[in-house]
């Protein structure tokens, strides 16, 4: 019969081993980051790592233990690149942007939000800026986006996220389009109420209108009243003003309180959200690429190669440098079929050492990396 604890005891030995073998890799993997910091070469060498995977894998005796090699390998070579990473980035990580004490706001900054007059956007511009700015309306995500980029507002208000249907995918893509940069953030407890005439009453509505968000965040509330059918619009305040230009009772709006003061409407029945914790999360957007030297959050996106591994191997840059990701998004590539683009939200700031390494390390991997703000 087998000595169990003699095998463990030699099993001890081995990775003692294997220890003191990895320390002297890693010493190794440094001198090659000097000749790499000398010369100018890249750390990653795809062709090369692919290649030892090979020639290693066919050191192995059977199936099992060559993947097992495989796998191996691919953390250690994951390691070495990393340690590299922290010698050769130092300060030559190019990040675009310039740290400030503030957000540059006073009574002539121009500030553009998205939505009718009455809307949740409206409401979070004047949550985060005051009263003491001056601030005007579009009715597209597009056009906040298009007016911070032309100089015609300093600043744009849009909703990104909701607790409840999460990310909105429109803002991603007007993210990855346009070279505006989130410098600011601000979280919204959003209460929807089901709005109509004066006159009005719960039985008599067949149609209610609000934004596509306002619509998924009530499908609760809509599956339990099948006879009213719901119409997207494109704010949550445009179907107020909806309900209140058209003069119909059987017409009804999923909007804010707000709303029913602005429109002259009568609140049919509160709190239609199924989750009372319903909350949206708003980015400030801006043209310039700077961000507050206390900043706690970073959003990036960036594209991979369509290969096994590639997301985890990008995903352990943060690991290795003790980063909390606090968020990962995916949206499809245009014409690309089933191949993504990842938005992460992580803590930290531009100036930390392992923010700038992490950064270093995923831009040398990733086929694209865009810093999408500090803020």
């Amino acid at each position: 019969m087998i000595d169990l604890q003699n095998s463990r005891d030699e099993i001890d030995k081995v990775d003692k081993e294997i220890v003191r073998l990895f320390e002297y890799r890693m010493k190794l993997t440094k001198d090659v980051a000097e000749y790499k910091i000398q010369t100018g070469k890249k750390v990653y060498d795809r062709e090369r790592e692919q290649a030892k995977l090979t020639a290693l894998k066919e050191l192995a005796g059977n199936d099992f233990n060559r993947h097992g090699v495989e796998e191996l390998f691919t953390q250690i070579m994951s390691m070495s690149r990393k340690m590299q990473y922290s010698l050769v980035s130092g300060d030559n990580t190019d990040i675009p942007f310039e740290e400030r004490d503030a957000l540059s706001v006073d009574s002539s900054t121009k500030v553009v939000w998205f939505g009718a007059k009455g809307s949740y956007t409206e409401q979070a511009f004047k949550e985060y800026f005051g009263e003491d700015v001056s601030a005007f309306n579009v009715s597209t995500f597009r056009e906040v986006m298009e007016k911070v980029k032309n100089g015609s507002a300093d600043y744009g208000v849009l909703p990104i996220e909701n607790t409840s249907t999460g990310g909105i995918t429109d803002i991603y893509d007007l993210l990855v389009e346009y070279d505006n940069s989130i410098v600011g953030e601000h979280i919204l407890k959003v209460d929807h109420v089901l709005l109509g005439l004066p006159q009005a009453e719960l039985k008599d509505i067949t149609r209610v209108y609000s934004h596509t968000q306002g619509i998924l965040q009530c499908q609760k509330f809509l599956d339990t009243n099948p006879q009213i059918k719901p119409v997207e619009c494109k704010s949550t305040s445009d179907g107020a003003r909806k309900v209140y230009t058209d003069g119909d009772i059987t017409q009804a709006a999923i909007a804010g309180k707000q709303s029913a003061e602005i429109y002259g409407l009568k609140i049919l029945k509160e709190n239609v959200n199924h989750e009372c914790n319903n909350s949206t999360r708003f980015i400030i957007i801006g043209k310039e690429k700077k961000y507050r030297k206390d900043a706690k959050k970073i959003s990036i996106c960036f594209e991979l190669p369509h290969e096994s591994g590639s997301l985890y191997n990008m995903l352990s840059h943060f690991i290795y440098n003790n980063l909390n990701m606090t968020k990962i998004e995916s949206r499809p590539l245009e014409g690309r079929t089933f191949e993504y683009r990842f938005f992460v939200d992580f803590e930290g700031n531009l100036k930390d050492a392992g923010v700038r390494n992490a950064l270093f390390g995923i831009k040398e991997e990733a086929i694209t990396l865009k810093i999408l703000g500090n803020y």
